[in-house]
């Protein structure tokens, strides 16, 4: 049976606590405690395969905040980020607001567990706002729409447009190529790209595994070739050093799992600017 949860605000969400989910399973990698019995066997069945999963996880979240620091310290003080998932401290906001105290942050996404979880996400710096869109991927239209959106970003402004290991869970292509297209075509001119993408280009057969885990879990997956998902970023230039491993993305000392291998991350990660 679903298990209800109750925000603060007194909605009750349906937390399916009976089934595993991947967002709990990421946050079980991440050595979070948002996660139960179903998704802890889920997680345990996906690294029995893909042994390296947690910390694929971790090298993937050291990306999000390696690229949105240097982002905020290049002057953006804009992020829609899209696909949340369950907060892990730091959070995107927590990291922009580091460097840019006035930075303005809108979350996005459409799983009732990460809207039970949402109150989490707002504790913006006092000089800057965050807030949290219930919203789906799917519907770029109704996120740019909305008034949560326009009251916390001005698309006539730059903005950094955050898909960090989302894509890779809309498994049709034309659909996601068309998702992306329509938000970027709606970011102002020196707006920014930040995507990590799962791949079978390192290690095809153990990506294969886990995706067939993630897919009999009810999460379908779509792992993508470099040159997949470099179409994401058409029509805007990379920052170096380009579409790389995500643990080749402008690695620093603290970043976990030093000598990690590219099979060990199995993701692309890269940023990009609008001209």
């Amino acid at each position: 049976m679903a298990t209800d949860g109750e925000r603060d605000d007194g909605v009750q969400v349906d937390l399916q606590l009976h089934r595993a989910h991947s967002a709990r399973m990421y946050d079980y990698y991440l050595g979070g405690t948002t996660n139960f019995a179903p998704d802890r066997e889920a997680a345990g069945q996906a690294l029995a395969v893909f042994p390296w999963a947690a910390l694929a996880a971790r090298i993937n979240r050291a990306f999000m905040h390696r690229s949105i620091r240097l982002l905020a310290a290049r002057g953006f003080g804009q992020f829609l980020d899209i696909g949340t998932g369950i907060p892990t401290s730091p959070n995107l906001h927590e990291i922009a607001q580091g460097v840019n105290p006035g930075a303005r942050v809108l979350y996005t996404d459409n799983d009732p567990i990460v809207l039970a979880h949402a109150q989490a996400l707002l504790h913006s710096d006092p000089a800057g706002r965050t807030a949290y869109l219930e919203g789906d991927v799917l519907d770029p239209k109704a996120v740019l729409e909305s008034d949560e959106l326009h009251d916390i970003l001005d698309l006539a402004r730059p903005v950094v447009l955050s898909l960090v290991a989302l894509l890779h869970f809309v498994p049709d292509d034309r659909e996601a190529r068309s998702v992306v297209e329509q938000l970027k075509a709606a970011l102002a001119p020196g707006s920014a790209l930040v995507i990590s993408h799962g791949t079978p280009e390192f290690a095809p057969a153990e990506a294969e595994r886990v995706a067939r885990i993630y897919g009999a879990n009810g999460t379908p997956v779509r792992m993508r070739t470099r040159e997949e998902i470099a179409r994401f970023f058409d029509g805007w230039e990379f920052l170096p050093p380009g579409l790389v491993a995500t643990r080749r993305w402008r690695p620093e000392p603290t970043d976990p799992g030093p000598g990690a291998t590219d099979a060990e991350a199995s993701a692309y990660a890269g940023v990009a600017v609008k001209p």
